[in-house]
């Protein structure tokens, strides 16, 4: 019996956390002092600074260029007309009228919003040759961009769901 209620208490305490950590990533920008949505001027923060702000998986993906799984992300399959921000300092990145389905399970699009939204850089990692797709004002890991897309650019911005905060267009009357 004792054994049963150790158990019980110490999976309410998981899921608690686990909650916890879920409600702080889907609101992360409310206590980030950099998040902006018109702010353009370039960020020098160190990751130090990012890690006490960041949750932990949106801190693993844009900060240490770790990847979620396929298919899992929030935005992979979406359709709703709005903006695509990053998650971490608020910067715009893209237009879902920029995006398109498809088959590779994380959100994809065709351009950015302006040329400065994005910065790139090469990523030689996993015995492979991409191309690394980082915000342009905060230098987060967003994804990779790939050159199968469709016209008018060909290119594919394959980008992690949880570098990436959206926002509805707004219905006019």
């Amino acid at each position: 019996m004792k054994k049963t209620i150790t158990y019980t208490v110490l999976l309410l305490l998981i899921t608690a956390g686990s909650f916890a950590q879920n409600e702080r990533s889907a609101n992360d920008h409310a206590h980030n002092p950099w998040y902006s949505n018109t702010d353009t001027t370039r960020l020098q923060v160190s990751n130090t600074e990012w890690k006490k702000i960041l949750s932990a998986d949106l801190y693993a993906v844009a900060r240490e260029k770790d990847t979620e799984r396929p298919f899992t992300g929030k935005y992979w399959k979406s359709t709703i007309r709005g903006t695509y921000y990053c998650a971490v300092c608020g910067n715009m990145l893209f237009r879902s009228d920029t995006k398109f389905a498809s088959t590779c399970g994380w959100p994809s699009f065709y351009e950015p919003v302006r040329k400065t939204s994005v910065r790139y850089q090469p990523d030689d990692s996993y015995n492979m040759h991409r191309t690394e797709v980082l915000c342009g004002r905060c230098d987060s890991h967003l994804g990779h961009i790939f050159d199968d897309g469709p016209p008018p650019t060909h290119k594919r911005f394959c980008m992690n769901a949880i570098s990436l905060n959206f926002e509805q267009d707004v219905k006019k009357k």
